[in-house]
């Protein structure tokens, strides 16, 4: 085992000593509990956007090329989707828009409700986004598990045709400074059997199996410290640390960009927009924040 100290906010690679299995491990603190704050969510609807946080980081930290993967699942249900986008260095953001009223009413038949309560019936997508001269590459599967790691299950057998498991879990927990939201999440995957390597399914079928004794708990638990977490887990045959990337709640709005979205519009439209103070008043649907624009300062830029 590395004795490189794991805390939070990281996603590290990890490789399981001698077999043919490799993973990455996510764990938040402070960055999803900042995400989760930025808007009043009821506690299914956190719960589904922090488990979108931190698939977002699991699987976007495996990106080779300085870009985004967006994580977002949308359905006719009481959320109508949640989103979440990692980059390359370790910006997180996430959203969820959802109808109150109907999620409190599916509250009371779930001791708590997952994805496909929540979301209906819909679609799960992972899109890959390489910058803006580049095409973006989505794969979409539909909606068809309770959680939000079963459809990233189904996503990487349709659309890798790699055996993967994933195990998500988001809560609150006490360290000594009152509840604060976290999440974790682990990924396996099975690395293909070629002449040099021989069968791989008997590790797979073995390291699945340590897999299942992973508790949703220890992936949330502020004391457990990442490294000890994985050595639980895989001390029998001992796993290796690839490095570790830190991870922090970060909006890309700005004002410049949302100014040039105002642009956007036609003139007679943005005057509906100006409120009595004489100002536009845009919020940021991520972070909540709220950017004041001079009409002024959009006319001069378009004349």
């Amino acid at each position: 085992m590395s004795s490189e100290n794991l805390s939070d906010d990281l996603v590290a690679a990890f490789q399981i000593e001698g077999e043919p299995v490799r993973g990455r491990l996510v764990r938040l603190g402070d960055a999803v509990d900042q995400i989760i704050n930025g808007h009043a969510y009821p506690e299914p609807v956190a719960n589904l956007l922090g488990e979108a946080c931190a698939l977002a980081a699991l699987v976007g930290s495996s990106l080779k090329f300085d870009g985004r993967l967006i994580v977002q699942a949308q359905g006719d249900g009481p959320v109508r989707y949640v989103v979440a986008d990692y980059d390359a260095s370790g910006a997180l953001r996430g959203y969820c828009r959802f109808d109150p009223e109907a999620v409190s009413k599916i509250e009371e038949g779930f001791v708590r409700p997952g994805a496909r309560s929540l979301l209906g019936q819909g679609i799960f997508i992972m899109t890959l986004d390489q910058g803006p001269d580049t095409e973006r590459y989505q794969g979409v599967t539909p909606i068809e598990g309770e959680t939000l790691a079963l459809c990233a299950e189904q996503y990487f057998a349709q659309s890798e045709q790699t055996p993967t498991r994933v195990r998500l879990a988001v809560g609150q927990a006490d360290s000594g400074e009152g509840p604060h939201w976290r999440a974790g999440g682990v990924l396996i995957q099975n690395i293909a059997e070629d002449d040099a390597r021989g069968p791989t399914a008997e590790a797979w079928t073995r390291t699945q199996a340590l897999f299942e004794t992973l508790g949703e708990d220890e992936l949330i638990d502020p004391l457990l410290a990442s490294n000890q977490l994985l050595y639980r887990l895989f001390h029998e045959d001992g796993v290796r640390v690839f490095g570790s990337t830190a991870l922090k709640a970060s909006c890309r709005c700005s004002q410049e960009r949302i100014m040039g979205v105002l642009r956007s519009f036609a003139a007679e439209e943005r005057a509906d927009m100006v409120e009595p103070d004489g100002k536009i008043r845009v919020t940021c649907e991520y972070c909540s924040r709220v950017y004041a624009v001079e009409p002024g300062e959009l006319e001069s830029a378009v004349g």
